[in-house]
């Protein structure tokens, strides 16, 4: 970009919430402001509690800056730009580097926060339409995005109509749902135990998401935050049929090794008889809010044996699984994928 000034500008147009922050060597990205927001303001019956992706060491941040668009790289960095091929065939930790190379602050989307914009575009009445089907959308077929000559699958970022962005509108964020999977950070499964970094620490340059790492903490029925492996911790187990599919419970009586896996509309995900679900697991988008009726054929996918990481909102080729509320928890660290890549945000730190 020859002129970042003519860039601001025209990022400007946008409308408000949309500003070019640049990285460690200056480069631009395009990024969409996500204010603080509380439980009440994305879930039904939510308290007036910060969540806690807003958080960083006891601090609570007014502004989390997301890419606009789904991020390409180029030099080892993540970049959000209009009308690009976002980078695919990418694993976890590679996302994780390309996002923390570009400074302190950045950092790979947190998965509360891909919660937070679906869960409000399911409020408003927008939820987003996407690439779903190699170039078009499922549900949509009329919808296309722009896609280079010999691209069967991706679309250039941002190419859709307005019904691609998680508010209808320009001024939004784009392709959350298809396009590409997204990793996002902050969350995974370990041996079926449901797992997060506390708080929003995830965004720290510091933050370890390794596998060994010492950070990563389970959940009680309760909410309350435990070392992991301790007894009654939330769980995600199989069943034996595979019409059931999945539940929440606290055991794991059902292990899906090998090439086992379960999925099912996430709409219907539910717990175990007297098993409490915490408002957390609803704000971290892994429990249904059985207020909202637009999860649509949205799917979850498990396996639920060794570490799982999640990546988010349906792929290119997903068609009537799709949807931004699709999760899936199959895979491990090493995945990389023709249909997953990911997304960076930014936070002042």
């Amino acid at each position: 970009m020859a002129n970042f000034d003519d860039l601001q500008g025209a990022v400007a147009q946008f409308g408000a919430g949309n500003k070019v922050i640049y990285d460690d060597i200056g480069m631009p990205s395009i990024m969409v402001g996500v204010p603080k927001m509380k439980y009440s303001d994305i879930i039904t019956g939510g308290t007036e509690e910060v969540l806690p992706f807003f958080i960083v060491d006891g601090e609570e941040k007014e502004t989390i800056y997301v890419s606009k668009f789904a991020n390409i790289v180029e030099n080892d960095r993540a970049y959000s730009l209009g009308m690009k091929l976002p980078r695919n065939q990418i694993n976890f930790d590679q996302a994780v580097a390309a996002c923390k190379a570009k400074g302190n602050g950045w950092h790979l989307n947190q998965t509360g926060i891909f919660a937070v914009l679906n869960l409000l575009s399911q409020k408003m009445g927008t939820v987003p339409h996407g690439n779903t089907n190699y170039g078009k959308d499922y549900y949509h077929a009329y919808e296309h995005g722009i896609q280079p000559q010999g691209e069967a699958r991706r679309t250039l970022t941002g190419s859709g109509g307005p019904t691609w962005y998680h508010n209808h509108d320009m001024s939004g964020i784009a392709d959350l749902n298809g396009n590409v999977w997204e990793w996002t950070g902050g969350f995974r499964l370990m041996d079926g135990e449901i797992q997060i970094i506390p708080y929003g620490n995830c965004m720290k340059l510091d933050c370890d998401m390794s596998e060994d790492s010492t950070l990563w903490k389970a959940i009680m029925p309760d909410g309350s935050l435990v070392a992991p492996g301790t007894e009654g911790t939330l769980k995600i187990d199989g069943k034996a049929s595979t019409t059931e599919g999945i539940i929440i419970n606290t055991t794991v009586q059902y292990q899906m090794s090998g090439a086992m896996y379960r999925k099912m509309p996430f709409k219907t995900l539910a717990a175990e008889s007297g098993v409490g679900v915490p408002k957390l697991l609803i704000a971290l988008g892994v429990f249904p809010d059985r207020g909202i009726n637009g999860y649509g054929n949205d799917q979850i996918w498990v396996q639920n044996y060794g570490e799982k990481l999640p990546y988010r909102g349906s792929g290119n080729n997903s068609v009537s699984s799709s949807g931004p509320s699709s999760i899936n928890l199959r895979d491990g660290r090493s995945k990389s994928d023709l249909g997953v890549g990911f997304r960076a945000a930014f936070c002042e730190l």
